[in-house]
């Protein structure tokens, strides 16, 4: 053994043949951090004494490769200045290089996921061989920042400027076979003859049959583009990448710059330059809170993996209602390979559910996402049925029946007699105490709330609602039912609105107040799609349903009277008078109409003008500035009330359930990160401009003790 450390190992084989095994101690998975990239540094200058005559860089783990960075680690880095995150960001590259530059063939053996920086220590080697079920990706520009270690300059050298763009801008991860057509990976092996293929390989390099020393210089020199081609590569590709991006994430067509300018340079000035480049976009407010999502997503994770870890998996579900709701329910169940029951009191509404499970099965067949038989087996694992038989084999009943307490407290008491007692019971309201549902049951402690949101096969989140009487076994098999699925669950206590709808209302009640004064609904709509959101708020109540909103508005009403009543009839109830009740009728704050591709496309109809005039109060002159307070201003307050109430325990989970329940914009991290990013002393104030609204605009007391002090809620 040449070198043992807390990371790496370098071991000898035949031949003169040196084997790398980055194996991390005490970890799971392996990820570059400060000791394993400093071991690398002190590894390279002891292989630089050996008289070797290849090199197989390989992992000790069977879960992967390397997974990139340690970003919780690297978040300090983070916060150097520019000038530090090159020196930091150099010291890196020239250990990166020094393994490029050894006088002898190297192959990577990958044999998982090789993310990030984990494929740029790939790039390094002069070949990569790959298992089947690896992977490969350059994800940073989710993060907001680019690749930094090589990876804008060593891959446009190895596949292609164009392919090199897709890759970094896209951020996807590529399977082995993709990997393989791109160019990446040179060879896909089995697992078991991964290392065997290696040193045959190098052999090959070694006996002159391969030119290695070729790829080495390939990789080294500026990028063999006349400017013809380097502008159609490069210039065409910025407008296409700016007009996906989007104005609020500036890393994907900074990669695209950076790969331009380095097109023209050698390996080490490409390098000095995506230094460069990563420390500023390191510095921008997108890449603190892209990390900040990141690192949620991660945290959600970890918290669901301690609830869950005693868990018994869901093998037959079933879900009660067979509407819009339910069909998506059950086809999300039985896409993810849970078996489910699909009960309605109609054979009519079977049909729709069935309907909507095959028709979004339909589409992933169309897109290439599935294929007949799989759609063929996903529908033949939802059985519908007018009764209860087969109700005492479930582990898990989700109610998704109309929106009405006394209706779903007797569907509920109705199958809880037929179901086991082992059986947990859900209901996916979306507004109605889970504390209040269970009044009626003999088993409380095994019923809790799963909120999905619409359309169920496209949002993310679930959130898990604890009554008071929920056992926490329940929770931990409401939460594994979630994860079977493919969900994102956030366990939140109960309250009217739960969690996100609570925090959505008061933003509502901000779009109606704005309406009363006189404010375009057209104009409130594009400035907040300005400001990041997929939808503005009239579209989004299209798309919600007014009458929805209607209804559940008058449940937060009753919880809330302080902040989400109204003193007089409000522009939804007069939308829901005339019977507009969105997208769900074609008439809403817009009208819809289907095009060619089956997609609603808006617009609008000037008689809606007519349904608003009676409920505008007044005119009054607003910016876009007072428009983006008024929206934002209820909703950060009453995001920070959940967190005092004890709704959620962090700051994480209720900026993650705005983030995958309502689309919140990622590159704003969700209501307290952007409170934070505002300061919190600056917000109270700007609040004060509005307080004659009404109370949702006032601070409580523990946002003004934060205030005081200068303290953030991150």
């Amino acid at each position: 053994m040449l070198f043992n450390g807390q990371a790496f190992r370098l071991e000898t084989l035949p031949n003169d043949i040196l084997k790398v095994v980055y194996d991390l101690k005490d970890q799971t998975a392996n990820v570059l951090n400060a000791v394993s990239l400093k071991e690398m540094g002190e590894m390279l200058e002891v292989i630089k004494k050996q008289k070797a005559r290849g090199l197989l860089f390989t992992s000790g783990k069977p879960s992967g490769f390397i997974f990139g960075a340690d970003i919780t680690e690297f978040l300090d880095h983070f916060k150097k200045t520019e000038e530090e995150m090159k020196t930091w960001i150099a010291g890196i590259n020239q250990i990166f290089s020094g393994y490029e530059d050894l006088p002898f063939p190297k192959v990577a053996l990958v044999n998982g996921f090789a993310l990030g920086g984990g494929c740029e220590v790939t790039l390094t080697m002069d070949y990569r061989l790959a298992t089947p079920k690896a992977a490969m990706g350059l994800p940073e520009t989710k993060l907001g920042i680019i690749p930094g270690w090589g990876g804008t300059v060593r891959l446009p050298r190895l596949i292609g400027a164009d392919h090199a763009i897709e890759w970094i801008t896209g951020a996807k991860h590529y399977k082995a076979e993709e990997a393989l057509k791109f160019g990446a990976i040179d060879g896909i092996v089995e697992d078991a003859n991964l290392e065997a293929a290696g040193l045959k390989l190098l052999e090959k390099c070694i006996s002159g049959e391969l030119d290695w020393k070729a790829r080495v210089e390939q990789k080294k020199s500026p990028l063999k583009l006349d400017k013809i081609e380097s502008m159609m590569s490069f210039d065409g590709s910025k407008a296409f990448v700016a007009a996906m991006a989007g104005p609020h994430y500036p890393a994907p067509v900074k990669a695209v710059e950076t790969m331009q300018k380095a097109s023209r340079l050698n390996r080490d000035e490409a390098l000095a330059l995506e230094g460069e480049t990563f420390a500023f976009c390191a510095k921008t407010k997108t890449a603190e809170c892209l990390t900040q999502v990141f690192l949620g997503d991660q945290y959600l994770k970890k918290v669901s993996k301690s609830i869950t870890k005693n868990a018994k998996p869901t093998q037959l579900g079933a879900v009660l209602g067979a509407g819009i709701m339910g069909g998506g329910i059950a086809y999300q169940s039985a896409s993810s390979g849970v078996a489910v029951l699909m009960k309605d009191i109609k054979h009519e509404q079977l049909d729709l559910g069935m309907n909507e499970a095959s028709k979004l099965l339909l589409k992933a067949v169309e897109r290439k996402k599935s294929t007949p038989e799989k759609m063929a087996k996903v529908i033949a694992s939802i059985t519908p049925t007018l009764s209860y038989a087969d109700f005492n084999q479930t582990q898990f009943v989700v109610e998704a029946v109309v929106e009405n307490e006394k209706v779903k407290k007797a569907v509920l008491a109705d199958v809880e007699k037929v179901t086991s007692t082992d059986t947990v019971l859900a209901s996916n309201t979306s507004t109605i105490s889970i504390t209040k549902l269970a009044e009626g049951l003999s088993r409380p402690e095994k019923f809790c709330g799963m909120h999905f949101f619409n359309p169920v096969h496209r949002m993310p989140l679930v959130e898990i609602i604890r009554g008071a009487k929920t056992s926490e076994e329940t929770i931990a098999q409401a939460v594994n039912y979630a994860n079977q699925m493919g969900k994102t669950p956030i366990v939140v206590n109960d309250c009217a609105g739960f969690l996100v709808n609570r925090i959505l209302f008061p933003y509502f009640k901000g779009f109606v107040h704005l309406l009363e004064d006189g404010v375009d609904f057209q104009r409130i709509d594009k400035v907040m799609e300005k400001f990041g959101w997929p939808m503005g708020p009239a579209y989004l109540l299209d798309v919600v349903g007014i009458d929805t909103g209607v209804h559940a508005s008058k449940i937060m009403a009753e919880a809330f009277p302080d902040r989400m009543a109204y003193s007089s009839k409000t522009i939804l109830e007069v939308m829901y008078e005339n019977k507009r009740f969105g997208q769900k009728n074609n008439l809403g704050f817009y009208e819809y109409e289907t095009d060619k591709k089956g997609k609603q496309v808006k617009k609008v109809n000037p008689a809606v003008y007519e349904l608003i005039k009676p409920v505008i109060k007044d005119q009054v002159e607003v910016t876009d500035e007072d428009i983006i307070m008024r929206m934002m201003i209820p909703m950060i307050v009453e995001s920070s009330r959940c967190l005092e109430d004890k709704i959620v325990n962090t700051p994480v989970e209720v900026d993650m359930g705005l983030l995958l329940g309502l689309g919140f914009p990622p590159f704003r991290a969700g209501a307290l990160k952007y409170a934070d990013s505002i300061g919190l002393k600056n917000l109270e104030e700007i609040s004060g401009k509005y307080h004659s609204i009404g109370h949702m605009y006032e601070f409580t007391p523990y946002m003004k003790g934060l205030a005081a002090e200068n303290k953030t809620y991150y």
